[in-house]
Parts: C-alpha cells; sequence; structure tokens
C-alpha cells in the first residue's frame, strides 16, 4: 500500500514538472515548425519572465491579485522581448542557412544571460523568490500542496487555450498555413512576418507563464535558470515530435514522470542523465518523435 501511496505521489509530482516542460516545450515546437528554427533562446525568456513575476510580487505580496498582476506582466514584457529578437536578430537571417540562425540563438542566449547579470536590479546572486503559502490537501490519501494544483491547473488552461488559437481562429489558421507553405501562404495574402512575430510572441507567453510556475515550484531566481529546464524542454519537444504541438504536451509529462519517479525511486544524482538517455533513444529508434511525421526533402 505504501508503493502504491509513492507512486501516486510521485505522478502528481511528475505531471507538475512535466506541465512546466509542456508549456515551455510549446514555444520550441511552434517557432520551428513555421521558420524551422531551433529557438535556444527560449529559455533565458523564461527567466526573463521569472524576474518580472519577482519584482511584480517582491513589490504587491503573494495575494491571488498580485499573482495574477504578476503573470499579466510577465507574459506582456516577455512577448514584446521576443518579437524584438525576433525582429532584429532572427528575420535578416531567414534566408540564409539553418547554422547562422543556430549561432545566432545561442548568442541571444548568452546576451540574455550575460545583460541580466550586469543589470543592477538583477545582478548575478540567486534570489528568494516570493511564493503563496504551502498549504497541503490530501485527495484519496495522497497530499498535494496548493502550488502543485496551481501549476497543474493553470498549465492545462494554458495549453487548452493554446489548441482553440491554433485550430478555431483567423491567426490559427494563417500559422498552420505558414507551417505548411511559407511561400504559397504569402502569395494567398497572408502577412508572414505579423504570423512568425505571433509565433514567437505567443511562444514567449507560455515560457513567461512557465518561468513564473517553475520559480514557484522551486523559489529561487537567477541569470541563468533557464537553461536546464530550457534544454529539458528542447528534450521534450523532440521526444514528441518537434513541430507538433499535442507532440510537444505529450513529451512534456513523459518527460516531468520519468524524472520525478528516477529522484523517487533510483537517486536524484540520475534525473538529468535519464532525460538525456530519453532523448538519445528516442532518436535512434524514432527521429521524429512519438508524434512526429516524416517529411520527405526534393534534393
Amino acid at each position: 500500500m505504501e508503493i502504491g501511496n509513492m507512486i501516486v505521489r510521485q505522478l502528481v509530482n511528475g505531471l507538475s514538472l512535466g506541465s512546466m516542460y509542456a508549456l515551455i516545450a510549446l514555444g520550441y515546437t511552434m517557432v520551428y515548425g513555421i521558420v524551422k528554427l531551433i529557438n535556444f533562446a527560449h529559455g533565458d525568456i523564461l527567466m526573463v519572465g521569472a524576474y518580472c513575476g519577482f519584482f511584480v510580487l517582491t513589490a504587491w505580496g503573494t495575494t491571488p491579485a498580485a499573482l495574477s498582476a504578476a503573470f499579466i506582466f510577465s507574459m506582456l514584457v516577455c512577448a514584446l522581448l521576443a518579437i524584438i529578437i525576433e525582429r532584429f536578430a532572427y528575420r535578416p537571417l531567414r534566408n540564409a542557412p539553418r547554422l547562422n540562425s543556430l549561432i545566432t540563438a545561442i548568442a541571444v542566449s548568452l546576451i540574455l544571460q550575460n545583460g541580466a547579470r550586469v543589470f543592477p536590479f538583477i545582478g548575478p546572486n540567486p534570489r528568494q523568490y516570493p511564493t503563496p503559502k504551502t498549504v497541503s490537501f490530501d485527495i484519496a490519501s495522497i497530499s498535494v500542496s496548493n502550488i502543485q494544483l496551481i501549476v497543474i491547473v493553470l498549465s492545462a488552461f494554458l495549453m487548452i487555450v493554446l489548441n482553440y488559437i491554433i485550430n478555431r481562429t483567423k491567426i490559427g489558421k494563417a500559422m498552420r498555413a505558414v507551417s505548411f507553405d511559407m511561400h504559397a501562404a504569402s502569395l494567398m495574402g497572408i502577412s508572414v512576418n505579423k504570423v512568425i512575430a505571433f509565433t514567437f510572441g505567443l511562444g514567449a507567453v507560455l515560457a513567461a507563464a512557465g518561468g513564473i510556475l517553475y520559480a514557484t515550484a522551486y523559489p529561487q531566481v537567477e541569470p541563468v535558470m533557464g537553461t536546464m529546464p530550457g534544454l529539458k524542454a528542447f528534450v521534450a519537444a523532440v521526444l514528441g515530435g518537434i513541430g507538433s504541438v499535442p507532440g510537444a504536451m505529450l513529451g512534456g509529462y513523459i518527460l516531468g514522470i520519468a524524472e520525478t519517479f528516477t529522484k523517487g525511486f533510483l537517486s536524484s544524482q540520475f534525473a538529468d542523465a535519464i532525460s538525456f538517455g530519453i532523448l538519445i533513444v528516442i532518436l535512434l529508434v524514432k527521429p521524429t518523435g512519438i508524434m512526429g511525421t516524416k517529411v520527405r526533402e526534393k534534393v
């Protein structure tokens, strides 16, 4: 019975962690689906979002109203930052070889990290993140904290909203058209530049939410905090099938559950090795990911 409770407890922890990975992975997979770019600066957008939430919550406290304001402010700042990065760093290289864009993405990541280090109101030192008071609930004899509930429910809500935007709105239809064939979409009157900028902004909104949720679950912020969650989310996107929105969600949950089960039943020292080991296995067995599809390229 104790083993069963422990399994369920780790499953809840895995869903909480996987929800955050899924939110971040969606930004990777949307951008790749449209412009075939691995945006390695995406994890640092998460860091910026976490710091935006930090400043709001430090000033106003951790009330529900302050938490809502932190999410809104963080999402707006990160969306604007991502659109600026796309306009001045990625758009001029859109027709260049992919390696150029990849190197630029790494450069943008380093600029954000080291820029945060030198800003006097951020600095290089870790800071304690203000979090709501932790309250535990017993659900079917399993202890679940209010923070875990917030992470799981809010992540699910944001993913539902994203699915609605992609599948039910005009801009979502334009995103799918640009993803399918950018040049044909432009001939049909779709503003490709606006759609790509919107995609970057939408991914950054999810990363901002993921940043606040991650910092709430692991209450510490520092300029390099986005590196490991960003890499794990990239693994989740590849695991689910890079370019597939449902695949990114599924990959995030699988990775989160695998990581928490490793910490719970083996050792926390193996957690990162298991995560990246999953990436190696999936690339060997099914390089397109669980929900990815093979794409033939004409030579």
